[in-house]
Formats: C-alpha cells, sequence, structure tokens
C-alpha cells in the first residue's frame, strides 16, 4: 500500500521512518507563524518556561495584520511585544507596517513555502499553505511557544479525505466557489481532524491563487490541512519567486535538483485514503454560503433578492491579483451601489503595487470603493469595516459565524470576487452576468 502526501511529509521529518495515518510523531518544523494576536501570548509562555532564545531564527514568522494598522492603544501594545521580541531575537522574517501582508498571502509571495515542509501556525488558515504541496495546520499560541523553543512539535498524523474534481467549470465559477459547494456538500465538520486533499483534472487547470483559496478554506469543513499535489505551476512558481537563488548554471542545477526532491512529495496511486468524494464541476455555478455558517451553501441562482450593506474584497481568501483584476473587470465604467459601502483590500503591499500599475486602484476608486492597505481588519470584525445590528454584508473572506464582523445581530454571506463585485453595483445579492440583462 502506497503513501498520501501527508504521510511522506511527515514520514521525511521523521528520520526515514515510514509514517501512516494514526501514528503519533514529535517532528522537527521547518517553519512557525504568528501574528499580532496570537503571537503575544506565545511570547508570554516562551518567556515563561525560561526559554531565552528561539530555536532558528530563520524559522520563525511574525506578521502583524490583524489589528493593523494599530485601531486603538491596545493593539498597538500588542504589535509592540510582537516588534520588540522580533529585534531581541534577531527574527530574519518579522514584516512591519508598510512592508507586510496579510500572512497567508505575504508567505507564498516570498518564497518560502515549498513542498515537503511541516509547517504551523498560530492562525487556524495556516492551511492556505498546502496548495504548494506543504503540510501547514494552524496550532494554538502555547504550541507555537513551544515549537520556538524546541523546533519541535506533537502531532496525530490525519487520515486523508480524498476529492476529485471533474468536467468543466461554467461562466464566472472559481477556486471559490469549489470550495464553498465542497464544505456545503460535507458539513463544517465533514473532514474533522482530517486532511483534505484536492486532486483531478479540474484542479491542475487551477492557477496558484485559486489553489491557495481552496486550501485556505479547508478548516472550514474541519480538515486539519487542505493538500494538493505539488506540479509544474508550483515548481515554476518557485522559481519565478526565488530568482536570485536560483540564477546562473548553478542556480538552475540547484533548481532541478529541488524539483526532483519535491515531486516525491506527492500521493501514491495506491495510497489509503479514509474516502474519496468525487465531485462533477459542470453543473455548479457561482456559490454563496449564506449566515451563519460557511456550509450553508446555494447556488447564486437560488438564493432570493437580498439587499446588502456593505461588500468586502479582499482577505487571505481572496485579495490576490487575479482577484482583484476580476473585480476590477467587473467594477469598470461603473458605480457601487449608493446604499453600499464597498472596501477592497490588495492582500500584500506587492499586490497593492502591483494593482496601481495595472490601473485596478483607480478603477476601484472611480466605482466609488475604498481601497485600504493590507489589513484582516473586517475579516474577524477587528476594524476597517465593522457592521452595526441589522447590517448584512457579502464578502470573500472565509468564514460567516455570528458576530463574525461585528454585531452579533448583523449577517456576513460569502462569495467570490465576480458575485461580490456584482453585488456591489445591483445593492443586492446577484450573479455577475445579472448586470448584462
Amino acid at each position: 500500500m502506497g503513501y498520501t502526501i501527508t504521510e511522506k511529509i511527515f514520514s521525511a521529518h521523521m528520520r526515514g521512518k515510514k509514517i501512516k495515518a494514526d501514528d503519533f510523531v514529535y517532528a522537527g518544523i521547518d517553519l512557525t507563524l504568528g501574528n499580532d494576536i496570537t503571537a503575544p501570548i506565545a511570547i508570554d509562555q516562551f518567556k515563561k518556561i525560561g526559554s531565552k532564545k528561539v530555536f532558528d531564527r530563520k524559522k520563525v514568522v511574525l506578521v502583524p495584520d490583524h489589528f493593523m494598522p494599530a485601531k486603538d492603544i491596545k493593539s498597538a501594545e500588542q504589535a509592540k511585544v510582537l516588534r520588540e521580541f522580533a529585534a531581541e531575537q534577531n527574527i530574519v522574517h518579522y514584516y512591519e507596517v508598510g512592508r507586510m501582508g496579510i500572512e497567508h498571502a505575504l508567505l507564498p509571495e516570498l518564497g518560502i513555502i515549498e513542498p515537503g515542509k511541516l509547517i504551523i501556525g498560530a492562525d487556524s488558515h495556516t492551511c492556505t499553505y498546502g496548495a504548494m504541496g506543504a503540510f501547514a495546520t494552524g496550532v494554538g499560541s502555547t504550541d507555537l511557544a513551544a515549537a520556538w523553543a524546541t523546533g519541535y512539535s506533537w502531532f496525530k498524523v490525519p487520515k486523508t479525505i480524498k476529492f476529485e474534481y471533474t468536467g468543466k467549470f461554467k461562466k464566472w465559477v472559481c477556486g471559490k466557489d469549489l470550495i464553498l459547494y465542497t464544505i456545503g456538500k460535507i458539513g463544517v465538520d465533514g473532514a474533522l481532524y482530517k486532511a483534505m486533499e484536492f486532486t483531478g483534472p479540474v484542479i491542475k487547470t487551477l492557477s496558484l491563487d485559486e489553489r491557495l483559496t481552496m486550501s485556505n478554506m479547508a478548516i472550514e469543513a474541519g480538515g486539519k490541512a487542505g493538500l494538493i499535489n505539488p506540479d509544474d505551476k508550483i515548481f515554476d512558481y518557485l522559481k519565478i519567486v526565488n530568482a536570485k537563488k536560483y540564477k546562473g548554471k548553478a542556480g538552475e542545477k540547484k533548481f532541478q535538483s529541488d524539483v526532483k526532491r519535491w515531486k516525491c512529495f506527492c500521493s501514491d496511486a495506491d495510497a489509503d485514503y479514509e474516502k474519496v468524494i468525487k465531485i462533477n464541476v459542470s453543473d455548479i455555478e457561482p456559490q454563496v454560503a449564506l449566515p451563519h455558517l460557511p456550509s450553508n451553501t446555494k447556488g447564486i441562482s437560488k438564493v432570493k433578492k437580498m439587499h446588502v450593506d456593505q461588500v468586502v474584497i479582499g482577505s487571505c481568501t481572496n485579495g490576490r491579483i487575479s482577484d482583484l483584476r476580476i473585480a476590477a473587470k467587473i467594477l469598470k465604467g461603473k458605480k457601487v451601489h449608493p446604499k453600499v459601502r464597498c472596501i477592497i483590500f490588495p492582500a500584500t503591499q506587492a499586490i497593492y503595487l502591483q494593482a496601481m500599475k495595472e490601473g485596478l486602484l483607480e478603477i476601484f476608486v472611480n466605482a466609488q470603493a475604498a481601497v485600504s492597505t493590507p489589513t484582516c481588519g473586517p475579516c474577524l470584525g477587528g476594524h476597517m469595516g465593522i457592521l452595526a445590528e441589522g447590517e448584512r454584508a457579502v464578502a470573500t473572506t472565509n468564514r460567516n459565524f455570528v458576530g463574525r464582523m461585528g454585531h452579533k445581530n448583523s449577517e456576513v454571506v460569502l462569495s467570490s470576487p465576480a458575485v461580490a463585485a456584482a453585488t456591489a453595483i445591483r445593492g443586492y445579492l446577484c450573479h455577475p452576468d445579472a448586470l448584462t440583462r
């Protein structure tokens, strides 16, 4: 019997010992991540256990992105704790406001995520990096502190559910619709403590951005991780973002060597899965997740007219350049509905700059949308777009629990950038094609 990508990654981190699902392992960590909410707690615990130095200053990533730029004194103090710890420990990967981005968009952009890596982060959407063939999962702040001190963490290796996607997308359907449909099919606990492995010919056609979106939301089905077998799209991307490392003949030789190593982290044809779920995407239309669960999904045509007060386009789920291009395509030459607030968040500074160069920001501003610096703010009800009582938002974010974006009596509907942009124009939830009718 063969091995899944999850089992192969853990085996590689156990000095050659062959690891299977349900094994308990104490494995070395390749990368650790904390933000301005979770890292200060980890820093406190790190110091309480008497640790003086992190296990590897190059393997610690600190990104102040949730309440940043600081919304109040408390959030400023949280960020200060992060800043001072990064300076004290001489952390290589500390990213200040103006240089940072939303963490789960920033790390792939930096080229520090690679197939086969074992990554933990004190943020549940750390599972995003599974799109690049890494095993990445969220942990608590105390687990993060322990990993900083030792370089290791305990795991029960999860069983894997294989999702096999076939067929062809309809117009406007994208990776966000696919993961919303999947979560709607299996429920918010349908993959509880399981590795979700996304496969099939449809996945091969997805861009890296769409793959990141799918893996990002694995946690919304209870998944421990959301993985996609690495392929040439990933290898080519890593060659581009690590151009300095792969420059010249020596660099090309190293790249080919790395590709050979990365290819080893693909599931075997005879791997053992807990179950296999097959989905034909041909009949899937743009999806929305209605309040108050990501699994409460429906095709857009099956939703009654729902007026909205706010539209948010951005986040670690859908704030990448391809997402902004889709939104701009729909918003170009049009205006946001006068009763709607539309807020757009490029996920990183680099994405912001690219959107500026392409004229996307001008399109957004001319459409009377507000464009913000990178921040997680509205997604978790932190700042930069809080909902009042009775208000409803359509967002390209990943969660729509009660009170997620503000008042407990507000509502959040999840959608793709295309549906969100169309909704911003019409003032109610609608299909992008409705704008031409």
